[in-house]
């Protein structure tokens, strides 16, 4: 991974996180929810997917970015609480990973 993909992907979550926030509180619903294997067992059963990007959130959770193969490019994004709960907080299709970027690991500060 690049710079670039690192970023993008931050941005990505960043934008998921934000929609499906106002989204839910906007419905008056709560994200689904269930322990870790069984969302990523279900996400890689039904849809291909599998982690591609992975992060630690402020708030002790790790964000998550699962995506299938080239033919579906499906993609979900997750959240893992420190108590092994997930909850999905987006999806959709068309996901695209960007050439040229590096690994960036550790704090970007």
């Amino acid at each position: 991974m690049t710079k670039r993909i690192a970023a993008a992907t931050t941005a990505l979550i960043a934008c998921a996180i934000f929609a499906s926030t106002a989204a839910a509180q906007a419905a008056g619903a709560n994200p689904p929810c269930s322990p870790r294997q069984a969302i990523i067992d279900r996400l890689a059963n039904k849809y291909a997917e599998t982690s591609v990007a992975i992060g630690m959130a402020s708030n002790g959770g790790v964000l998550e970015v699962l995506a299938a193969n080239e033919d579906s490019s499906s993609w979900t994004i997750i959240v893992t609480m420190p108590n092994g709960m997930s909850c999905l907080l987006a999806s959709g299709q068309n996901f695209e990973m960007l050439q040229g970027a590096t690994q960036v690991k550790g704090d970007p500060a």
